[in-house]
């Protein structure tokens, strides 16, 4: 199989599919591998490594692009759409609950979208998720404590506090893989945590880790407005497989807030779980304030550490990339449950309920698709 590897275009997003290692991987099991020139650059991985490794570097996009299967980071692109046929494969984060607009494209042209984030592991995990769910909950909290100084608008406070001054309070709401990591973060800086979730068996969880250096709490809308009044740091730690966020923080909540506060929410791009959340940024022009609080809504945050992210990603994805390679998506899905899980368009339909109802498009399940 033609495998291509095209730069991404995503403002800010400095991250590349795979590296030089995982185009090795692919070669040796007799593939063909296509990198655009330059993919790798900010991620440390040179042109010249990628050869070496056996790929094929190509200069134009529209050449990696006539590959048979695209592995991507972030979803494609309006500028992309162009390149969508019928047949092409591509493997990528998607998170299509919130992008109508791509779902919508690639229904259109027939494209098979194979979506990292709603493949679904052995243990009802999601393997391909955890490592990017893992860096973005640490980098939260290291984020939100740079906004909180008071030269970038914040309210002026040390999350950790010093001897005879007291420690600033974080608020984790979600107590998934992001949400621990961030929790992990929040504690070694010294701040005062507390961690909401909606699973019982989670706060056991966590708080058979932690005991009583944290506060754990039912995830409900009382719970969260009582928290997050006096919090300096609120993370936005939520996931439903395929589906939007929820909407979780109200903007009354909100404004129950100090003014200089923070707020990361890694789930933006699922669309979010604030509701003062208008509008998503860039790491360029990465925050913007209402009601006097900070909000940090990047949604490709692990693209702020593309050597870390990149070596993360290509080690839990290039073995399913070789599945589909070796089998076809058909066939690898027949056999994993893990690429089934994943496939959200096949055919001219969606094929994740959870997207399809998101978007009010119409439903197709894929194990009847292929079987006509």
């Amino acid at each position: 199989m033609k495998i291509g590897i095209p730069k991404e275009v995503k403002a800010n997003e400095s991250r590349v599919a795979i590296t030089e290692t995982g185009a090795e991987l692919l070669v040796q099991q007799g593939h063909d591998v296509y990198i655009e020139a330059g993919a790798g650059i900010v991620a440390d991985i040179t042109d010249e490594q990628y050869i070496e490794a056996g790929a094929t570097i190509l200069e134009n996009a529209e050449d990696v692009w006539a590959a048979d299967m695209i592995m991507k980071v972030k979803e494609p692109q309006e500028s992309e759409f162009k390149y969508f046929r019928e047949g092409l494969i591509i493997f990528a984060y998607f998170h299509l609950a919130n992008e109508p607009a791509l779902a919508e494209a690639m229904v259109k042209a027939g494209v098979t979208a194979v979506a990292y984030e709603t493949m679904v592991g052995p243990n009802d995990d999601l393997p391909l998720l955890m490592p990017m769910s893992a860096i973005a909950g640490r980098i939260s909290v290291q984020i939100a404590s740079f906004y909180l100084q008071s030269p970038q608008g914040g309210k002026g406070k040390l999350i950790g506090g010093v001897p005879g001054v007291k420690n600033g309070k974080v608020v984790i709401i979600g107590g998934g893989i992001s949400g621990q990591n961030a929790l992990q973060i929040a504690l070694g800086l010294g701040a005062h945590v507390t961690i909401l979730d909606v699973k019982p068996e989670v706060l056991q969880q966590i708080e058979e880790v932690y005991g009583n250096s944290i506060i754990t709490l039912m995830s409900n809308e009382v719970n969260i407005a009582d928290s997050i009044k006096n919090a300096d740091i609120v993370v936005g730690a939520v996931l439903i497989p395929g589906s939007k966020a929820p909407t979780l923080v109200t903007e009354e909540m909100v404004k129950t807030m100090e003014p200089g506060s923070v707020i990361v929410d890694i789930a933006v791009d699922q669309g979010g779980i604030f509701e003062t959340e208008d509008r998503t940024t860039t790491h360029e022009d990465p925050i913007y304030t209402k009601h006097g609080v900070i909000h940090y809504a990047v949604p490709n945050m692990p693209g702020a550490v593309p050597k870390t992210s990149t070596t993360a990603l290509t080690n839990v994805t290039v073995p399913h990339a070789i599945e589909i390679a070796n089998n076809g998506v058909v066939a690898a899905a027949e056999n994993s449950n893990m690429v089934y899980t994943g496939v959200n368009t096949y055919g001219g339909y969606v094929t994740n309920k959870g997207v399809a109802e998101a978007l009010n498009m119409e439903y197709r399940d894929f194990a009847k698709l292929v079987s006509k």
